[in-house]
């Protein structure tokens, strides 16, 4: 029986861990008083990449600048933006 109970905890331990790194690697995710807290981000407009772009050339045509951008993009990737992808031309991040 301890055995069974000694594995569900290392089970849930594992479990919490991975959840809370997770929540770390895709998105912004700040302690506060010793919590996790996750920014929010308002989009109100979507604009699908096309062929050239880069995330410098979309903040460009959408006359913001490149911090507002990643600002409403968290958790974009920018090294690798792919044809298609939807991303924010206008919002706003809040904390």
């Amino acid at each position: 029986m301890a055995s069974n109970t000694s594995m569900f905890v290392t089970i849930a331990t594992t479990l919490s861990l991975f959840l809370i790194l997770t929540a770390l690697a895709e998105s912004r995710v700040t302690v506060v008083d010793g919590f996790l807290k996750a920014d929010s981000v308002t989009c109100n407009a979507v604009y699908g990449v096309e062929v050239g772009d880069d995330c410098t050339t979309i903040s460009q045509a959408f006359q913001m600048s490149l911090g507002s951008f990643l600002g409403i993009n968290p958790n974009i990737n920018c090294e690798s933006i792919f044809v298609g992808q939807w991303v924010c031309v206008d919002g706003s991040s809040a904390n």
